[in-house]
């Protein structure tokens, strides 16, 4: 299948500009091939290429609307590495197994405060067309982890951090929901100071394993144990 962004309303469908671009300048595709579009909200254009020039459009021939997204869903809220690729590898496979939504905290540790959102979500979008999903995954501007926390439903929010002297459950021992939220620490973890404000806020603490993870480690480890997990 070869599945390009787009707006569907209705019967019209209009294919992403850089999309466009992209199909005409890129792979180079015909016109009549088959193509495939989404809106990224659970709608899904069938048809025939037509290029016209420059542009790029579809003759329809099948529209799928409510496509099923993945349960759980899955909110990862992680601190952004000081090596911007290490947080962009993490998006990209968090992607690719089903993550509902990604959001950016700045905490007391995080050594990066200049995040580029607007690439971030392009190749959230890159890696959802890669991985056939109808039901691209919000990405949130970056928030402080005090401001995040205001909007939590602490029932459903679990933290992982290393402090192995405070107490922490087993990631496997956590009730199957049908929304999680995790948030990942920073390059040398949560202070004490915020564990302590997450355990007042009612945020369950995790542990992901004996061993000690990266951020962007822990945060593919999270996606792929709820990726085996959906239903």
């Amino acid at each position: 299948m070869k599945l390009f962004y787009g707006d569907i309303n209705g019967n019209k469908v209009t294919i992403n500009d850089e999309e466009q671009q992209h199909i005409v300048k890129v792979l180079r595709m015909r016109d009549g091939e088959d193509i495939h579009v989404t809106d990224g909200k659970g709608k899904l254009a069938s048809g025939k290429l037509i290029i016209e020039g420059k542009k790029a459009g579809i003759e329809v021939s099948e529209i799928k609307e409510n496509l099923p997204e993945f349960t759980p869903k899955l909110h990862i809220a992680i601190a952004p590495t000081k090596n911007i690729d290490r947080i962009e590898f993490f998006v990209e496979k968090a992607v690719e197994m089903g993550i509902s939504e990604i959001s950016i905290i700045i905490t007391e540790k995080t050594e990066r405060k200049n995040i580029n959102i607007d690439k971030i979500r392009k190749q959230a979008v890159a890696a959802s067309k890669q991985s056939l999903r109808f039901h691209f995954p919000v990405i949130n501007d970056a928030v402080k982890l005090g401001d995040f926390l205001k909007n939590i439903d602490p029932e459903h929010t679990f933290v992982a951090h290393c402090h192995e002297n405070l107490e922490r459950i087993d990631l496997k021992n956590i009730p199957q929901l049908e929304q999680l939220t995790f948030l990942i620490g920073p390059e040398g973890d949560f202070s004490e100071k915020e564990i302590a404000f997450l355990a007042e806020n009612k945020v369950r603490a995790v542990s992901l394993g004996n061993q000690r993870l990266r951020t962007e480690t822990a945060g593919v480890f999270v996606a792929a144990w709820n990726y085996y997990n959906m239903i």
